[in-house]
């Protein structure tokens, strides 16, 4: 079972950087924008994470919290927010059970070796924990603006 759009998103509790635990249910009367990823320290997931840095004060303004998530530890994500300076939280879904719900674990190619990875999937939630858009497939450029600008735009 996965999350479809104009639906309310189950409520989950997941651990975060900063010895935080995010709970969607507590998250409410904020937009939350969740990009998942693949690997901390690569290049494509690292350029999408300095997109969310560097636009951090605009989702804020637009009351919209952003958490990055992938299956790395969360001592890799540490290391990773603290190198990147990121202001948001990365959260370690090392049990896949987001990865799951959003249904962003696909069949991979690379160097003709096929394997199951994160593909780079943002999801935007309402204020009541709706799910409102979603973005598969994402590629880094220009990205981030295109999810700020829908969170600017969902009143």
């Amino acid at each position: 079972m996965s999350v479809e759009l104009d639906t309310k998103v189950p409520d989950f509790t997941a651990v975060a950087t900063s010895e935080k635990t995010v709970t969607l249910s507590e998250l409410a009367g904020r937009k939350v924008v969740l990009y998942f990823y693949p690997k901390d320290s690569t290049p494509g997931c690292t350029t999408q994470g300095q997109g969310f840095r560097d636009l951090h004060d605009e989702f804020a303004a637009a009351n919209t919290l952003v958490f990055g998530i992938s299956r790395d530890s969360l001592r890799k994500h540490e290391n990773f927010k603290a190198k990147q300076a990121f202001p948001f939280e990365l959260i370690s879904d090392a049990d896949e059970a987001l990865c799951k719900l959003f249904d962003v674990i696909k069949l991979k190619q690379m160097y003709g070796k096929e394997y199951e990875g994160i593909e780079r999937s943002t999801f935007l939630i309402d204020e009541n924990g709706v799910l409102r858009r979603e973005w598969r497939k994402v590629k880094v450029a220009g990205h981030v603006e295109e999810v700020l600008r829908a969170a600017q735009a969902l009143r």
